[in-house]
């Protein structure tokens, strides 16, 4: 079960992407990132990818952070039109890997007061249901290829 999870997440991530991992008894915390954002930006999303290598289901209940406002977010289309919604409870099933990526699921933040920028490390808290919380660094990295679509910086 773990190998085919490890064949995943090596599809799942950039061949370039930085390694800084976090491990949470059976959760992998895999390279959480946001984009740097414009200097008039209030919002800005963070990504992640999230591997449950357990045999119990777990979920993502909070975020925290020194910001007005930080939580997980589901983008979708309704009508023709992007939209968001918050995410109360993101389950991560045992045996599988969740990701939260540009179009899909994200950690918001909302009310920045200074632009993200390339290099900063971005402090939150990742509370679960069952595994508990961990204090992880977001990194600050430059928006590339198909990530400059569908962004929360502008």
């Amino acid at each position: 079960m773990k190998s085919l999870l490890a064949a995943a997440l090596a599809l799942t991530l950039p061949t370039f992407a930085a390694a800084h991992d976090y491990t949470l008894g059976d959760l992998q915390i895999i390279h959480p990132r946001v984009f740097a954002t414009a200097a008039t930006a209030k919002s800005g999303g963070g990504y992640v990818t999230i591997a449950n290598d357990g045999e119990t289901d777990d979920a993502l209940i909070d975020v925290r952070g020194d910001f007005p406002k930080v939580e997980v977010h589901e983008s979708y289309e309704e009508d023709g039109i992007a939209r968001m919604r918050h995410i109360e409870k993101l389950d991560l099933p045992a045996g599988n890997v969740v990701e939260l990526a540009p179009g899909g699921y994200h950690v918001m933040f909302m009310g920045l007061s200074d632009p993200f920028e390339v290099g900063e490390e971005i402090p939150l808290t990742l509370v679960f249901e069952k595994a508990g919380e961990i204090d992880i660094v977001f990194m600050v990295e430059e928006r590339t290829g198909d990530d400059a679509h569908g962004t929360h910086s502008e």
